[in-house]
């Protein structure tokens, strides 16, 4: 489990810089299994999860809605039957930041905790 998991996210504001290049590539070996993409200007980091119907991927939807309260940091999430699309990226300064490493190592553990 990554370390990321333990940390929680640090208040971000408008200005703040994204991630370096370095921070990314070190950040992003905590969570494989996401990929970084661009969509409209902004990298973000995306992950699919599969799950076994529409009520445990609703369960796994709500599990991921309580970590961003707690965090006060927010995804996009887009649930299917069986499937939840998870993207994090900071809405603030329109890219990666660490706390979106962090919230995706948290979600990944939560996803485990489902399995």
């Amino acid at each position: 489990m990554s370390e990321l998991t333990q940390q929680s996210c640090e208040a971000c504001r408008a200005g703040a810089p994204t991630v370096s290049e370095s921070e990314k590539q070190t950040l992003h070996k905590e969570v494989p299994d996401w990929e970084i993409v661009e969509a409209d200007g902004e990298e973000q980091l995306h992950r699919v999860f599969k799950l076994k119907n529409f009520a445990q991927a609703q369960a796994f939807t709500n599990k991921v809605g309580d970590l961003a309260e707690a965090e006060d940091h927010h995804p996009a999430i887009l649930l299917e039957y069986g499937k939840v699309t998870v993207s994090w990226w900071t809405h603030t300064i329109g890219g990666l930041h660490k706390n979106d490493f962090v919230m995706a190592a948290k979600t990944d553990a939560a996803y485990n905790e489902m399995q």
